[in-house]
């Protein structure tokens, strides 16, 4: 009689081992020759990660990665910084989405680039682990270009999308010319600081209209918006649903809330 194979919904099991295919994983990581990939267990260590990001710390061989977190490899705030976000998203289960951060692209050189990390979840929705990737920003941006100031301000957008920001209120926190910093921010992130406010607004909402029962007309307050019709104007021009209806199909399908977040990521001029 044949064992019974158990089945989870995530990539890892509760023990934390993988139960795809690790080299078919990793023949596509590979091919991301822009962008570090890897996946953690529930501790922050990783379990599988691409050449990409190996080649970033300057190390030969992927063995000499495996097992460790990533304060193990990278000296200073390089390697604390990320090993307190997985912290944070392991211990909360709440995703980082495209953020702005400056990591490793090879020994001693750090460079500007987005990170996203999104946890692994079994089928009663323990979080296992982490996947995600640090990408290379696609236009050149310098670190003069990206100021403390400008990087304060993005983290500042993370957390205060229900205060009432603007272009002109971000660019003086940057303390920059509303002009200077919309190139900025284009460059960076492709699109202008507006549709950069709503993308994070809009981001929030289809978090909170998922994982919470909260009413539409509150959550358009949470984000920022100034009433309910408002946020479903903007939340229809970016992900082509209203709010009710994204609730609707997104309660229990992964696959919709992942195709809705790509569009979401990818704004037209509001």
């Amino acid at each position: 009689m044949k064992k019974a194979i158990p089945v989870f919904s995530g990539l890892l099991s509760k023990q934390g081992a993988l139960l795809m295919d690790a080299r078919l994983i990793e023949q596509v990581a590979d091919l991301m020759h822009d962008t570090a990939f890897f996946i953690k267990d529930a501790s922050g260590r990783y379990l599988l990660v691409n050449q990409s990001l190996v080649e970033r710390h300057g190390l030969k061989d992927k063995a000499q990665m495996i097992g460790r977190r990533p304060c193990d490899v990278c000296p200073g705030d390089y390697g604390r910084i990320p090993t307190e976000q997985d912290a944070q998203v392991l211990r909360t289960g709440q995703p980082i989405v495209e953020r702005l951060e400056l990591f490793w692209r090879r020994p001693n050189v750090p460079v500007w680039g987005l990170t996203s990390k999104l946890p692994i979840r079994d089928a009663r929705g323990q979080v296992t682990g982490l996947i995600g990737i640090s990408k290379d920003l696609v236009a050149p941006v310098s670190r003069e270009d990206v100021s403390p100031e400008v990087a304060r301000v993005l983290r500042y957008l993370e957390t205060a999308y229900d205060d009432p920001v603007s272009p002109s209120s971000l660019a003086r926190k940057a303390g920059m010319p509303p002009a200077r910093f919309a190139r900025i921010i284009r460059r960076i992130h492709g699109i202008s600081p507006m549709q950069l406010i709503t993308k994070t607004r809009i981001s929030v909402g289809c978090r909170l209209l998922r994982e919470t029962d909260a009413s539409i007309a509150q959550i358009a307050l949470d984000c920022g918006f100034a009433d309910h019709s408002a946020f479903t104007r903007a939340f229809r021009a970016v992900t082509s649903y209203s709010p009710s209806e994204y609730r609707r199909l997104n309660s229990s399908s992964a696959p919709m809330a992942m195709a809705s977040a790509a569009r979401a990521s990818h704004l037209h001029d509001l």
